[in-house]
């Protein structure tokens, strides 16, 4: 059983934004900074692991989110059915991370426990925090905690030969990212832990926040998990999508190659 995968970034939707939203305390050089959605896949020989599954059309669309296509029907470019999917790991329960888990008909569904709970609990009454939730979408995963369908961690572990997971919380109370080992070694998929190669690299938090020391201390985890920068890959940077290959001609702008080095 192969513990070396292939590893995917699939891009489903993005949108015009400015620097101010993605810095808190804004930034004294405000101008356009889009934003990338994406979906990861990771696959070998033997099983195809879906990390985040985005958010759906309703969702985005309360939000001002467009789709570019469906995140889910949009695996099958990469070869992967999401009816035969095993494992889904959900970094966190934001919109646009955790929108299509009724798409998966037989996927356990990885998460850390203190993130259920924080999605569940007091803070919810604060529009500020509960903004990034989706009611609808919390109830359907405690739902398909009944069926037995949610594997809860509390802290780090590996999920499978080859696939860990490491909380950090900070961006919600139970964040976490999740390392790949691929041929080129073990690749740091950062989810929100850092939305842009920018927030870590100057030690500037997004503007989403539950506890910014927390966030801090995430850029430092991320460090120390990673053998090289070059393995760390930022949750929704449109430079994922210019600094590594397509997976094809035909997919240019649409998925990319993580298990390979950057070429920019």
């Amino acid at each position: 059983m192969s513990d070396i995968y292939e590893l995917f970034a699939l891009r489903y939707a993005g949108r015009a934004a400015h620097r101010t939203e993605h810095f808190i305390g804004g930034d004294p050089h405000d101008g356009p900074m889009p934003m990338d959605y994406f979906v990861w896949v990771a696959k070998n020989a033997d099983r195809a692991v879906v990390i985040d599954i985005g958010f759906t059309a309703e969702s985005g669309g309360k939000r001002g989110r467009v789709l570019d296509r469906c995140p889910i029907e949009s695996l099958s470019l990469l070869g992967v059915d999401p009816a035969t999917v095993e494992d889904v790991i959900l970094t966190h329960m934001h919109y646009d991370h955790v929108g299509n888990f009724d798409k998966f008909p037989k996927a356990r569904f990885h998460l850390q426990e203190p993130e259920m709970q924080y999605a569940t609990g007091r803070y919810m009454k604060y529009k500020q925090l509960a903004k990034s939730f989706e009611p609808d979408d919390v109830c359907g995963v405690v739902r398909l905690n009944f069926d037995g369908r949610v594997v809860y961690h509390n802290g780090p572990a590996d999920v499978l030969p080859g696939i860990s997971i490491v909380p950090t919380g900070g961006h919600s109370h139970g964040l976490q990212f999740v390392k790949v080992n691929t041929k080129r070694g073990v690749v740091v998929l950062a989810s929100d832990v850092t939305h842009f190669y920018e927030n870590m690299e100057t030690y500037r938090p997004f503007t989403t926040a539950l506890h910014v020391g927390d966030m801090l201390v995430a850029f430092d985890t991320l460090r120390e998990h990673a053998a090289s920068p070059d393995l760390i890959v930022p949750g929704h940077d449109p430079l994922v999508m210019q600094r590594y290959p397509a997976v094809s001609d035909a997919l240019k702008g649409i998925a990319v190659r993580l298990d390979v080095p950057p070429t920019a």
